[in-house]
């Protein structure tokens, strides 16, 4: 049954009690602002030899540090790219967690969910194993074209039968598919020792291999990932209502959730490309993104795509100076944040049904 104020129908954008916590325009504002520093942090702080404060004079345009080759080498190659890097992935991974958190009114719902991080580790194995991939921009590659076409399985599998597009549907293909990834996998693992090696140091997720020539590759794949992700906004608000509810209101949720699981498995499949499997980060932003703005979804998505590139930026600079002169995989200090989160919202009652009202 749809909702009508004034002979029109109105969509979860407009009912009245959603006047959101915080005024989003100063909320995003703020983040970026946030966003902006933390990347100039991010440029003066890391693991080798070159202090913060010859970092500054090189970027403040100080003639001696532009002429010390090593400086140079430390900030425009090393930490300029992870920091873009850490904004990517960020970004992709914030915005893909809350499309599909939305698209199946579930808190709890991760990118893993559509078998991209099983799909990406499987097609590096295979890269390094039988086609002898060592660089890493081979390894990019490999990871976005296998996390794709695991997605694109599992959309195969969601969009077949009466039942298509379901969320139900759609979380247990994606599991299914993980799961024979993971044991594909680890066949494979078992009588390679070199390629173990190097997939190890790509799944333990982290930025440390990033560069700038394998990101510009990405972009126009993220442009078109985002510019879908803010086209599936005011349909998902009509989603979080129901799917009677948005039927009513003209829209069709199984064609909304196959759009929106495309453009999810788009990002996530950059982010995991790029940095390997990182876990929670698209589960702690959308969250914390529905806290600042409410069930408001176009705001919800923005806020958490630049939450999510804050707290990337945060890992990645606490990362180089924990246990310096080494470093420490970001997906570890992410997992000492979201481990614990998850298991408050998982216990949370209220929070156990926030996906419903996104």
């Amino acid at each position: 049954m749809s909702i009508v104020q004034g002979g029109r129908p109105r969509t979860a954008e407009s009912r009245p009690y959603e006047r959101p916590p915080v005024d989003v325009p100063w909320a995003a504002a703020g983040l970026l602002v946030l966003l902006l520093g933390l990347a100039l942090l991010s440029l003066l702080v890391g693991t080798g030899t070159s202090s913060a404060g010859s970092a500054w004079h090189f970027l403040t345009g100080d003639a001696a540090a532009r002429a010390d080759a090593q400086i140079r080498l430390a900030v425009m190659d090393v930490r300029l790219p992870r920091t873009l890097a850490a904004v990517l992935v960020g970004t992709c991974l914030g915005a893909a967690g809350c499309l599909l958190q939305a698209a199946t009114r579930n808190p709890l719902a991760e990118t893993g969910l559509l078998g991209v991080n099983s799909g990406a580790a499987f097609a590096v194995v295979l890269g390094l194993t039988f086609f002898g991939v060592r660089s890493p921009g081979a390894v990019l590659v490999w990871a976005l074209a296998g996390g794709t076409a695991a997605s694109a399985v599992v959309l195969l599998f969601a969009a077949s039968g009466r039942t298509a597009g379901s969320p139900l549907r759609l979380v247990l293909a994606g599991s299914a598919l993980s799961a024979t990834f993971h044991g594909c996998t680890s066949y494979v693992l078992l009588g390679t020792r070199s390629t173990f090696d190097t997939y190890r140091y790509w799944t333990i997720g982290s930025l440390a291999g990033a560069g700038t020539s394998d990101l510009l590759p990405l972009l126009p794949l993220v442009a078109v990932g985002l510019i879908t992700a803010l086209g599936c906004a005011r349909p998902l608000s009509a989603l979080g209502l129901g799917d009677d509810a948005a039927r009513s209101l003209g829209h069709h949720p199984g064609r909304i959730r196959l759009v929106v699981a495309g453009a999810v498995s788009l990002l996530a499949g950059c982010a995991v490309a790029v940095a390997g499997p990182i876990a929670f980060l698209g589960l702690l932003a959308p969250y914390a993104a529905r806290a600042l703005t409410g069930p408001r979804m176009t705001a919800q998505l923005v806020l958490s795509a630049m939450i999510a590139a804050d707290i990337m930026i945060v890992a990645d600079i606490l990362a180089r100076v924990v246990i310096r002169p080494w470093e420490t995989p970001v997906s570890v200090l992410l997992a000492f944040v979201g481990g614990p989160l998850l298991v408050w919202i998982a216990r949370s009652s209220r929070l156990s049904t926030a996906g419903a009202q996104a």
